[in-house]
């Protein structure tokens, strides 16, 4: 969420769609890491992007990420192709910047889920986050546990 609002706010959003463009932002981002890690291979996928082995730019992730923000997101809030391709853009920024939030955080030598949540919450896992945190920790380890099987 922190990484689409750094990259939206760099763009002349109207008001009263910026909120619609985060939140369909960030879903577009979770429901592509979602989607690809459910497919066979796409853990790999994945952890290639996060780690610095497939660019951004052509990842398959980041490709799935900007058709499903193009097809949920603008092309239901008629913001204009200039606009629309702005927005767009971002995608690649947004996605290349996820491997400088998720890296190897307890230790282990590897990049997995404990890694992605902590990431994803903020801290060292295990660590104390707040309620919010817990609350968004324990609800990605519900559904990423259910993907990865852990």
């Amino acid at each position: 969420m922190q990484q689409v609002k750094a990259a939206v706010g760099g763009v002349q959003v109207p008001s009263s769609s910026r909120g619609q463009v985060i939140s369909g932002m960030s879903s577009s981002v979770l429901g592509s890491l979602t989607q690809t890690a459910a497919q066979p291979g796409g853990l790999e996928t994945i952890k290639s992007l996060l780690t610095g082995g497939t660019s951004a730019a052509t990842s398959p992730v980041t490709r799935l990420a900007g058709n499903i923000f193009n097809t949920d997101v603008l092309s239901k809030l008629n913001l204009g192709s200039a606009l629309n391709g702005s927005l767009s853009g971002l995608i690649p920024q947004v996605m290349g910047k996820l491997s400088n939030v998720i890296r190897d955080r307890d230790g282990d030598g590897d990049v997995d889920l404990n890694d992605i949540l902590a990431g994803l919450v903020g801290g060292a896992p295990g660590a104390g986050t707040g309620s919010l945190g817990s609350a968004a920790a324990n609800a990605a380890k519900s559904i990423l546990g259910g993907i990865f099987k852990k």
